[in-house]
């Protein structure tokens, strides 16, 4: 006699694929508002100091606002995609 290998198994429906790729996607597009407005907020030239320093302090406030806004997005959605994630099953097989 072999032994029992037990898996959990999980079968997503419709809605736990769509929120699942929603959540994927959400992400992914936060990751490149974050590379582009960083890389955007770089571009713009400043000549005087007061310039960069409110140069600075905008780039700050607007990179943690849209870490803020990915951040509860990302709970959101990793929520609704746990929660709609199927019922578990359990598959034995036996190995030899």
């Amino acid at each position: 006699m072999g032994t029992v290998i037990r898996k959990e198994v999980r079968k997503r429906g419709f809605f736990g694929w769509v929120f699942l790729t929603l959540f994927i996607v959400f992400n992914l597009f936060m990751l490149f508002s974050v590379f582009a407005g960083a890389n955007g907020a770089s571009q713009v030239p400043a000549t005087t100091e007061l310039e960069q320093s409110a140069k600075a302090v905008g780039s700050v406030i607007g990179i943690g606002l849209l870490l803020f806004v990915w951040a509860c997005g990302s709970i959101v959605l990793g929520l609704l995609a746990l929660v709609t994630r199927g019922q578990k099953t359990i598959v034995e097989e036996v190995s030899a």
